[in-house]
């Protein structure tokens, strides 16, 4: 969870020190969109990112590294993780790391809205 933190705040600076205006980095990869939905579609995968983090890189870094996901890399993934988690429901394994329904949940709503 620390990790997390500490990636979005070194985020948030990274964008701070370029010069953009909040409007320019919230707009990015968002060109047709409203700025309630951009909000939306930010939170999402933040939350997404974060269950990402905790429930899946803690085994990928050991079983798959070349399968760890990062904020940049994640949506080129969503695919996959579908199909993994809610298809196959193959992920997460083993019987420690569990998915709660809002996990669950929050991922499903992160792919839906990659689809946009």
């Amino acid at each position: 969870m620390m990790t997390v933190l500490l990636k979005f705040i070194v985020a948030l600076s990274l964008y701070h020190n370029t010069g953009f205006t909040t409007s320019q980095v919230s707009n990015v990869g968002y060109a047709s969109m409203s700025s309630t939905e951009i909000n939306v579609a930010d939170s999402t995968r933040i939350k997404s990112f974060q269950i990402l983090e905790n429930k899946c890189n803690v085994c990928h870094a050991k079983r798959n590294r070349r399968r760890l996901f990062t904020l940049e890399n994640m949506n080129s993934w969503a695919d996959d993780v579908y199909k993994q988690v809610f298809v196959k429901k193959r992920m997460p394994k083993g019987k420690k790391i569990k998915l709660t329904s809002e996990e669950y949940q929050n991922l499903l709503n992160w792919i839906t809205s990659t689809k946009k």
